[in-house]
């Protein structure tokens, strides 16, 4: 019988984790303080900024099109950014903490002057996390959260637009497209007809990218996904590196007290700086 509670959870997130190293998914995924029973979260510039942008962006889906320009984007991000601010966004002064800021009003400014597809009508999947059955035979659910689902009426389908906030081009082997469009064929009826990265930092419109193979992309998560299950059967998280590595050794720093804690997290996560 179907039982969610006891089936194992991946994402891109979770899965990515463990690609890098065992040891850092367990840490970010399994692992809970024994003295708050809460899992833990580490807090750094660059995810701050990221977290700041992407919650103004995706706000407008849930908007009618024509209130989504009503509010000033600028001032919603202002507002957002008080819960990255100082310590909680990991800004080691005022003066990073400013640098950041700026690069963030500069994506704001640059998607209000460029909206492309925020200017089209949006589908939001009903769940507030979507997932699905990934396998019931290996008691796997597959689940994530797309950035924005455009619409499109000549052809009734949606297209996937994830907004990058960062430096560096995304991995071509990544699974995160793959994923998103797993997810977005299981989890709303219409079908999918295209996919998207927009690189917020630099471009004015989104970079069209090639449908992946849905039963490819099936088989591809699959594979990784019993690797993970299966490290949660034996209880068998080691990193390759003796001395630990760049993944898993900010996170020990938390197990082993040499973190500073911040607060908790939008999930209920115990968030550290170093």
């Amino acid at each position: 019988m179907k039982d969610k509670y006891s089936a194992v959870w991946v994402s891109h997130s979770s899965m990515s984790d463990y690609l890098k190293c065992p040891r850092a998914y367990f840490l970010r995924n399994v692992y809970r303080d024994p003295k708050t029973h809460h899992k833990i979260s580490l807090m750094a510039p660059a995810l701050a900024l990221g977290q700041a942008v992407h919650e103004v962006i995706e706000s407008l889906s849930t908007l009618p099109i024509e209130k989504r320009f009503e509010d000033s984007l600028l001032v919603k991000f202002d507002r957002v950014w008080e819960k990255v601010s100082g310590k909680k966004g990991g800004f080691a002064d005022a003066d990073q903490e400013e640098t950041y800021k700026s690069r963030g009003r500069e994506m704001i400014k640059r998607v209000l002057d460029n909206p492309g597809p925020l200017k089209n009508k949006a589908i939001k999947i009903r769940q507030e996390l979507p997932y699905y059955w990934l396998s019931e035979e290996e008691n796997i659910i597959l689940c994530g959260k797309i950035d924005w689902l455009e619409y499109v009426e000549s052809t009734d389908s949606v297209r996937i637009v994830d907004f990058k906030t960062g430096k560096f081009d995304e991995d071509p082997d990544s699974l995160q497209l793959p994923i998103y469009y797993l997810l977005a064929s299981h989890c709303q009826n219409r079908p999918v007809s295209g996919v998207m990265y927009w690189y917020i930092n630099r471009d004015t419109e989104p970079q069209v990218q090639d449908l992946p193979d849905l039963k490819k992309s099936e088989e591809r998560v699959m594979e990784i996904a019993k690797r993970v299950k299966l490290a949660r059967t034996l209880e068998r998280f080691v990193c390759k590196s003796k001395d630990g590595c760049n993944a898993c050794r900010p996170l020990e720093a938390i197990v082993l007290g040499k973190a500073t804690f911040v607060g908790l997290n939008d999930f209920g996560q115990d968030l550290y700086v170093l």
